[in-house]
């Protein structure tokens, strides 16, 4: 039994120490989970801009392209907004002709729209030729600011 001495005596400190952890009064501090990342935050879209047109042109050039398309994602992520879609012109020509080139401006622009999924009934058009400039001044670069299609919010 000279064994059972030694092995007895081997157990004792593991016990001890075992007994010791469980009656401690401390708290045991428990590592806390990291927190989740927070969300990305939803993109946000600009509200709309006009685009701008050529002399006498009502053909949506490629950078006015690259703006409906803009215009038509804020359109997407405001559903419940209409727009007017505001025709202009420059002062030169006579008051008729620029009435109608203006609404050939916003009647392109709505189809452009309209092609890059909004529903024609939230858009209207109306022309207003060169009644309403945004640059009174009487250069090519106030008329540049002119020959535009506005769009406004309903």
């Amino acid at each position: 039994m000279s064994y059972i001495r030694p092995l007895t005596r081997a157990l004792y400190v593991p016990a001890v120490l075992f007994l010791g952890a469980c009656c401690c009064n401390k708290s045991v501090v428990k590592p806390t989970p990291k927190a989740a990342p927070a969300p990305a935050p939803a993109p946000v879209v600009a509200p709309m801009s006009d685009i701008f047109f050529d002399f006498d042109r009502s053909i949506i050039t490629p950078s006015s392209q690259d703006q409906l398309r803009k215009n038509a994602d804020w359109m997407a992520a405001n559903s419940g907004k209409n727009v007017t879609l505001e025709g202009h012109c420059d002062e030169r020509g006579t008051s008729e002709y620029n009435m109608a080139l203006g609404e050939r401006r916003a009647q392109a622009a709505k189809e452009s729209m309209m092609s890059f999924g909004v529903d024609n009934a939230r858009m209207s058009t109306i022309s207003f030729g060169e009644e309403k400039p945004f640059d009174s001044g009487h250069d090519e670069a106030a008329w540049a600011k002119n020959r535009r299609v506005h769009f406004v919010e309903k």
